[in-house]
Order: C-alpha cells, then sequence, then structure tokens
C-alpha cells in the first residue's frame, strides 16, 4: 500500500441532532468560543492542512462559525440521520483528498487540545503506521488517524459493518494504540452532565 501525497486532512463530523444535549453540541461554551470553533482551531494549530466540517442538522448556523476560517471548508449530508458513515463519505468526497497521505477523523462533541493532536500525529508519522488510535488507562479514544492508503475501504463503509471500527479490525496488526496521560482522549459530551464534567476537567 503507497501513500497517495503528504497532506494531512480532518474530518470533523459535526451533523448530529444533539438530541440527548438538548441544544446543537457545536454551538455550546468551550474555553471561550463555541464548541465547533475550538474543534477547528485546535486542529489547525495541531498542522493539519485542510479541515472538512460535515454538517447535517441545523446546518445554516453552524455555518456562520466557519465563515473566512483559513484552511476550513464543508459540506451538507442530507442523509445524516441514518448514520455517522454516511457523514464520514461526505466528508472524504468533499475533501477531494487526492493529495491526503494522512486522515484524521473526529466528531465534534469530543474536545481535544492542540497539543494533543499534534503529539497523535507526530507518533503516527513517526511509526509510518496504518492506524494510530489513543489510550487512557486501556481505554480507546479519538481522534483516529488513518494513513490515506484505506481510502478505498474508507468509501464503502457502512453502519451495517460497524463503520470505521471494521477497517480497524481488518487491520488490528497494523493499528497502534498509543497510551497517552491525558483523559481528554476520552471525552464524548453527548449529555448535559457529560458536558459539566469535561469543563470541570478542562478549567
Amino acid at each position: 500500500m503507497t501513500k497517495i501525497g503528504t497532506e494531512t486532512v480532518a474530518i470533523l463530523l459535526a451533523a448530529g441532532e444533539s438530541r440527548r444535549m438538548g441544544q446543537p453540541k457545536a454551538l455550546l461554551p468551550w474555553q471561550g468560543t463555541s464548541l465547533l470553533a475550538h474543534q477547528v482551531g485546535a486542529i489547525r494549530s495541531a498542522g493539519v492542512d485542510r479541515v472538512v466540517v460535515v454538517l447535517g442538522h441545523r446546518a445554516d448556523e453552524l455555518k456562520a462559525e466557519l465563515e473566512g476560517v483559513n484552511g476550513v471548508t464543508w459540506a451538507v449530508n442530507p442523509d445524516y440521520l441514518q448514520g455517522k458513515t454516511t457523514s464520514v463519505k461526505v466528508g472524504l468526497s468533499a475533501a477531494g483528498v487526492e493529495q491526503a497521505g494522512t486522515l484524521l477523523i473526529l466528531n465534534v462533541d469530543q474536545p481535544r487540545s492542540a497539543a494533543t493532536i499534534r503529539a497523535l500525529l507526530e507518533l503516527h508519522r513517526e511509526k509510518d503506521g496504518l492506524i494510530t488510535i489513543p489510550e487512557y488507562k486501556g481505554k480507546g479514544g479519538h481522534p483516529i488517524i488513518l494513513d490515506a492508503s484505506l481510502l478505498d475501504e474508507l468509501r464503502e463503509i457502512d453502519e451495517e459493518t460497524l463503520g470505521i471500527k471494521a477497517v480497524v479490525r481488518r487491520h488490528a496488526q497494523a493499528t497502534r494504540r498509543v497510551d497517552v496521560a491525558t483523559p481528554e482522549v476520552l471525552w464524548d459530551l453527548n449529555t448535559p452532565e457529560e458536558y459539566q464534567a469535561a469543563l470541570e476537567a478542562g478549567s
């Protein structure tokens, strides 16, 4: 398997309805800005060349957070209610990833610092592996970083076969799981309680 290019491209998934949160998670306050703006800024600051944000529910509101941000584009997934895999594929299509060597995939409700993202990218590049996944105390987290040689497989994922998990399982021997010292790689803000706990942990 060979790499297609040299760019690092991130797909940031922000299409969901945020039903359990009760309000759009992407617009929640986070470190002086919105969660969406924070995520985009952290990803770019970590050295990612381009970010494609996949929108769906209340897309017009979220677009306003992205206007004029260098290196950031968006795409709307009309089928977001059919599952996360549809958003991943919309993001890959919109990214025009022909020049990509490395892909990073993250959800908007998984806030990460630029330092954490940068460190994971550096480790991924050093080992020249297929897939890198962070872990905290033995539990897998995000973002997931993948070599662009897996693009064809990523374009074929679906909900029935567990999406990206199926790709990871297929390449278990070439997947590097990296122990990190920060629990932020596990943060997944689905409920008001989880949001409040992460706010307190990150303050």
